[in-house]
């Protein structure tokens, strides 16, 4: 096709003729059998091009005579029914009945902040906002505030403070409002025993019988519930208390002699796991008060000598059921003693290393227990993590800045798009398998690859980048995978024409993994020789991606329709 040509009505009329009878009508048979060569729709059948005709043909003479105009065929391959994602994946169809830990959970970090770590605005519009975009693991940092009212906030920065109560108000109104599937609250608690106990009514009072506040009573055992047993629930993620190992420290205060320590440290990401993770945050921070640097260090110094002290409230501890944070030592050390019901937190830095040197002992710990990670200290903007690399080796929880715009929440979204939307995606088999290890570092020589063909074929109503200067688009199609199957291709540059842009470009990709991979296509303008911007994306995991000709849908940086910019391609793979 001619670039004067270049619009997606053109390669559709090409399209349509290829299959019409003399080029004037197309036949019911004729709709099967392009809806067999063209779509691979191998399952369609005569009820589905009369279901077709039905829906898309408003010429009566060809109603009657069960075919479809020109008119009517452009108005199927514009419609959802032609789109890249698989409109069956728009709601729940997933296997909702598998313990928590064969799920991806869509999950944020600092939940409570709309913008940096430092100094951003805390604020409950963030809850809802996280909620409303299927998020189901929140963190709430709590804190002793005045008149014994807990606060959230980033401790020791000028983060805005919002109340503890005000929080869970928020969350208890709209935690259901797109899922039914359990929310869990992740608490980073800073608080005295006197203020837990004030958290633990709070929650309660607020949240009532939506709040887990026992086990199940479930006919297995030994596993965790599922998201099914758990609708409606809200979870609370915290320490828990060992009442059964309780001795007295040199204090004299009681304590839990088997882990009381290590609890204080437990999924306290303002110092970090990782002793290195601690310097660094301590560095940020100085660097930020530093004209306090004093202050900041008695501040430190009083924080770990109250930490010493104070113990988990025994109301608040009583309503962590399921998810119980415990310090993470080493992977055989979580085989042998930790419970199903125990979770561990790491940070950004440490997971890495373990996913580099250890990915198949990460992936066997995650088939069995939930874990959660969370960006590093030093991303003081609020910047997030490629979280690909966390779901190669199935970590549940990955948490990222859901304020934070570009690739890692484009990345989040187009992953948890996927089964309605609701928060929670079954793992695929290979992250599950009691048989077979996956390390996926060294996996790509033992799997048959799948080999991806993509023709970007044109553009249609694209968002101007640049207004009043030469623009030059191209698309990126990028896959997001175990390391050996990253990969990404570019289009040519299309000058000055955002209406109506032709690539007819083809990409050939071969993929180990491709039931983990997402796909993202990009649209970027060429602003120098080695440098683009952005200008649409649109993801989604392969699993949900539809063979044939079909049209994608753009989002803008910040995740919103530009409807009716969208390009149009042409897939096809085998294995």
């Amino acid at each position: 096709m001619c670039e004067s040509q270049a619009t997606r009505r053109a390669a559709i009329q090409d399209l349509y003729q290829s299959h019409a009878s003399d080029n004037t009508v197309l036949s019911a048979d004729a709709l099967l059998q392009f809806l067999h060569k063209e779509q691979k729709e191998l399952t369609a059948t005569e009820q589905t091009t009369e279901g077709i005709i039905d829906r898309y043909e408003i010429e009566e003479t060809a109603i009657a005579s069960r075919s479809m105009t020109f008119e009517g065929f452009l108005r199927y391959m514009e419609s959802k029914d032609c789109c890249v994602f698989d409109q069956s994946h728009k709601s729940v169809y997933q296997d909702m009945d598998k313990p928590l830990s064969n799920y991806f959970i869509s999950s944020s970090h600092n939940t409570y902040l709309t913008g940096a770590q430092l100094v951003g605005k805390s604020h409950l519009d963030a809850y809802v906002c996280a909620l409303r975009k299927g998020c189901r693991c929140l963190e709430i940092d709590c804190w002793d505030g005045p008149d014994m009212e807990p606060i959230v906030y980033h401790g020791f920065t000028l983060t805005t403070k919002i109340l503890f109560k005000d929080v869970i108000t928020a969350v208890g109104r709209h935690a259901f409002e797109v899922s039914p599937y359990p929310v869990i609250l992740s608490l980073e608690n800073h608080c005295s025993q006197e203020q837990q106990e004030v958290m633990a009514q709070h929650l309660i009072s607020i949240l009532d019988n939506r709040l887990l506040k026992s086990p199940l009573d479930l006919p297995t055992s030994g596993e965790l519930p599922s998201p099914n047993d758990l609708k409606y629930k809200i979870l609370i993620k915290n320490k828990k208390r060992r009442p059964h190992t309780m001795t007295e420290d040199p204090a004299g205060t009681e304590g839990e002699d088997n882990g009381d320590e290590s609890e204080d440290d437990e999924d306290d990401e303002e110092e970090e796991e990782e002793e290195e993770e601690e310097e660094e945050e301590l560095q940020i921070q100085s660097l930020f008060w530093f004209s306090r640097k004093t202050g900041l260090k008695k501040k430190k110094k009083k924080k770990k000598k109250k930490k010493k002290k104070v113990k988990v409230a025994e109301s608040l501890s009583e309503l962590v059921i399921y998810t119980s944070s415990v310090k993470f030592i080493s992977f055989s050390h979580s085989k042998d003693n930790q419970s199903l019901y125990e979770n561990t937190s790491f940070g950004e830095k440490k997971a890495q290393k373990l996913v580099k040197v250890s990915g198949a002992a990460f992936v066997e710990h995650n088939q069995k227990f939930l874990s959660r990670i969370y960006p590093a200290g030093s991303r003081t903007l609020s910047s997030n993590f490629n979280p690909q690399e966390f779901w190669n080796v199935g970590a549940q929880l990955v948490a990222l800045n859901y304020q934070s715009l570009g690739l890692p929440m484009d990345l989040n979204h187009g992953r948890f798009q996927d089964n309605g939307g609701c928060g929670y995606i079954l793992k695929p088999a290979v992250l599950m398998s009691s048989q077979k290890s996956f390390d996926p570092n060294d996996c790509q020589d033992s799997l048959s690859p799948t080999k991806l063909l993509i023709k970007v074929i044109s553009g249609s109503n694209l968002p101007m980048p640049r207004r009043g200067k030469a623009v030059y688009l191209f698309v990126r199609v990028e896959i997001q995978g175990i390391p050996s199957d990253w990969c990404r291709i570019n289009t040519h540059t299309v000058k000055n024409n955002c209406l109506s842009p032709c690539w007819e470009s083809t990409m050939d990709f071969s993929i180990s993994v491709p039931e983990i991979c997402l796909i993202r296509f990009s649209v970027r303008d060429q602003i120098g020789f080695f440098n683009s911007e952005f200008v649409a994306q649109y993801t989604l995991p392969f699993t949900s991606m539809k063979k044939g000709y079909r049209w994608v849908p753009l989002l803008s940086r910040d995740g919103c329709s530009l409807d009716p910019a969208s390009l149009f391609i042409n897939a096809d793979w085998h294995s």
